[in-house]
């Protein structure tokens, strides 16, 4: 499940994507925007940029912005930086692996090898998934058109 620290941090990235490049935004005006607990904010984006995600610049005219195009930014790298490891249990874990105290063995559990294939697949989606193909997919549903409409 992901974690309200890195759905945070996603936003936050969300907002500094959609800036033009090189402009750096204040952690007040991400904070104020996206409606995120500042405190909370100045330390996420702090461990992002620790990341190498984004650069910050100090002074009058300073503040944030992404330290490479959103293009190049995964949305798995983003949350494996934040909450750790994307696999569902310890032992599928390819950062993280620890064994099942309670397998009798790895390579008959059927548990695992299901796991290992939920693992797969949310990493498939979430490493081919950048910044720029967020954007895109918000663009597409903020159209007026691009949801149901049942009226008569």
């Amino acid at each position: 499940m992901l974690s309200q620290k890195a759905k945070y941090g996603i936003r936050a990235l969300l907002y500094l994507s959609r800036q033009p490049a090189g402009a750096p935004a204040l952690i007040r005006d991400i904070a104020e925007k996206e409606r995120l607990p500042k405190k909370f904010l100045e330390a996420i984006l702090l461990e992002l940029k620790s990341a190498g995600i984004l650069h910050s610049r100090p002074g009058k005219g300073g503040g944030y912005m992404l330290n490479r195009p959103a293009k190049s930014i995964t949305l798995g790298r983003v949350i494996r930086l934040i909450d750790g490891p994307l696999a569902p249990i310890s032992c599928v874990s390819q950062t993280a692996y620890a064994p099942c105290r309670d397998c009798l063995d790895e390579k008959t559990c059927s548990i695992r090898a299901t796991m290992k294939l939920v693992r797969d697949a949310t990493a498939s989606i979430l490493d081919e998934t950048t910044f720029a193909d967020l954007m895109e997919q918000e663009d597409r549903l903020s159209l007026p058109n691009s949801g149901l409409d049942f009226t008569i």
